[in-house]
């Protein structure tokens, strides 16, 4: 699984003009999930993004994390993270899981931060989606899946 996830001041979906998700100060979470992806990849990087320190604290320094401050989560799945251009100049996306299998992951992921106790709101799995971010920083970190280190 590979995360990318940006601070937010705000965020919201829209989907045909109609406003489906909406978050206050947090992060969003774009979810891309490849083949081969377990539910063990979902625990850690739910794990890793609750406690991401990403936050500033009283000094200003990085040091608090979505739990700490209490903030909000928007994810959003996002296959296309998973698109390779390293042949030509249309992306590939072999290595995507199909949507049957990303869907159950993507909603275990989702599952798993809401666990935490976490105000967690989401997009539509493969619907098209304006996102409307205001990043704040801007932060910007990629993760992946325990799994996927070193790859």
């Amino acid at each position: 699984m590979r995360l990318i996830i940006q601070r937010v001041k705000q965020a919201a979906v829209t989907i045909a003009d109609q406003k489906v998700a909406e978050i206050a100060a947090g992060m969003v979470v774009l979810v891309g999930i490849a083949k081969g992806d377990k539910s063990a990849d979902a625990d850690y990087l739910a794990r890793k993004t609750v406690n991401l320190r990403i936050f500033a604290d009283e000094n200003g320094k990085l040091n608090r994390s979505l739990i700490d401050c209490g903030g909000q989560v928007l994810v959003v799945s996002q296959f296309t993270l998973y698109g390779d251009c390293r042949r030509g100049n249309r992306p590939d996306f072999f290595t995507a899981a199909a949507p049957d299998e990303a869907q159950c992951l993507y909603e275990y992921y989702v599952k798993q931060l809401q666990s935490y106790g976490l105000l967690v709101q989401t997009g539509v799995f493969q619907a098209d989606m304006l996102v409307d971010i205001a990043n704040d920083g801007p932060v910007t970190i990629i993760i992946e899946s325990e799994a996927k280190k070193g790859e």
